[in-house]
């Protein structure tokens, strides 16, 4: 029997579209041993079938490597919203593929599983914080998947305004525009490439600066009609930075002072009684995992 922690996932992150990621203390728990056909327990009900994620990972895995897919009994143990801009795709892909490597002996490197998850998912910014743990930035090119490792600050803390809704990252990838205007690329470019060593410092100011993007997040932001109201609050609850995690619904607020998750979760309820929310929000605190993929 095998047993992994996955973490989930921030991606994005403001202009790091398809880029940026960071991995969070919140998990996917899989359990794998060898079965007479494949059996998902756990998880949501409407996936414990052959196209559950751990499953096309556990089998993608295989045929990688030149072998047959063995029949495997998994059991999921999630702590991930699915489709909630989280990384849970990712999370479940780079456990069923890990899973595969130790049950089967495929002798996989953490570089091997992160392009295989990139190139599943179709883009890397999840799939490295999955795999590696901490901040990445990451791209695929041609052939290879590249990803380097920051050493966040730990003055930064991370909060995650959670819906009851989901989006699905196909659908929201739609709203983006085939071509942007070239003063929205310099924008959002200049941002993102400041954006890792505003986190890996301490200047509030530069982190404000960083977290403002063109490309994707004014095309996507319609869909959570929350959205400017959430980030008003936060920025004036002492958050530095407010942007959309993944596609969304799940906004992230970066902030340093330790009173800000019980101000911002009161305030949520004085909202919602208010009816000035139209959707049901959660606030979940996020502590940064610096570990990733994990045999436990």
């Amino acid at each position: 029997m095998i047993a992994l922690r996955v973490p989930a996932s921030t991606s994005n992150m403001g202009p790091g579209f398809d880029a940026l990621g960071c991995a969070f203390m919140l998990y996917n728990r899989l359990t794998f041993s060898f079965a007479e056909e494949d059996v998902v327990t756990g998880g949501d009900p409407a996936f414990r079938n052959r196209d559950n994620l751990v499953l096309v990972g556990f089998r993608e895995a295989c045929r990688s490597v030149g072998i047959r897919p063995c029949s495997v009994s998994v059991k999921i143990d999630s702590e991930i919203p699915p489709s909630a801009g989280l990384g849970s795709s990712a999370s479940l892909l780079t456990g069923g593929i890990e899973g595969a490597n130790l049950l089967c002996g495929l002798a996989m490197s953490r570089e091997d599983i992160f392009s295989l998850v990139s190139r599943l998912e179709g883009h890397p910014d999840n799939a490295a914080p999955a795999v590696f743990g901490g901040l990445t930035a990451s791209l695929m090119n041609r052939d290879r998947c590249f990803s380097v490792s920051y050493p966040l600050a730990e003055c930064w803390r991370f909060a995650a305004f959670v819906s009851d809704f989901t989006i699905q990252t196909r659908d929201s990838r739609l709203r983006l525009p085939a071509q942007i205007s070239r003063s929205d690329a310099v924008f959002s470019s200049t941002r993102a490439a400041l954006l890792p060593a505003a986190l890996m410092g301490e200047d509030p100011a530069l982190l404000s600066a960083v977290f403002c993007d063109r490309l994707h997040e004014p095309y996507r932001i319609p869909a959570i009609p929350d959205y400017p109201l959430l980030r008003e609050l936060s920025l004036t609850l002492g958050a530095h930075a407010f942007f959309l995690s993944g596609s969304g619904p799940t906004c992230m607020a970066v902030y340093t002072e330790a009173s800000f998750p019980e101000k911002a979760s009161a305030a949520i309820n004085a909202l919602s009684e208010e009816s000035r929310l139209r959707q049901k929000w959660r606030l979940l605190p996020l502590s940064v995992d610096r570990e990733g993929l994990l045999r436990e």
